[in-house]
């Protein structure tokens, strides 16, 4: 391996610290982004995944009640929130990865419903539990292996 390769769950990582808005931060790895997101992700973080999103997809993930709440007090998010924020943040990153970075393809995936995760949306699924966001998962790395409709 270079000097320069990342090994892939790094590359994962980094990703998701990207779509979180956490760059700037010193977050570098997966331990330090679990003890953000313990702790609670800063109120940057809903404004990176909003501008990333869309206003339309984020606002089926954080209501815009709380958004504006988050926004109105700066504190940072709740773990609930936070936790809800990176689990969508690892199914997005996945979903991008796989349509090789196509962000409207992969909109378009996320927002549709589909049949093989019970007729919800991969947003709505993935935003609803960490086994939701497994859930998806496993359906994408099924049809990246040729196994899912």
């Amino acid at each position: 391996m270079s000097a320069t390769a990342e090994p892939a769950a790094l590359s994962e990582t980094r990703r998701i610290i990207d779509f979180l808005g956490l760059d700037g931060l010193l977050v570098r790895d997966r331990v330090a982004l679990a003890s953000q997101v313990a702790r609670g992700l800063p109120a940057a973080t809903a404004d990176a995944v909003r501008e990333t999103l869309g206003p339309k997809a984020f606002f089926q993930i954080l209501p815009e009640a709380t958004y504006r709440r988050v926004k109105r007090q700066a504190k940072p998010l709740t773990r609930e929130t936070s936790e809800k924020l990176y689990e969508f943040g690892r199914v997005y990153e996945l979903a991008l990865r796989l349509y090789k970075g196509d962000r409207a393809r992969t909109m378009g995936f996320l927002g549709r419903a589909h049949a093989m995760l019970g007729g919800e949306s991969p947003i709505a699924l993935a935003t609803s539990s960490s086994a939701g966001a497994d859930a998806v998962i496993d359906l994408l790395n099924r049809a990246d292996a040729g196994f899912a409709a």
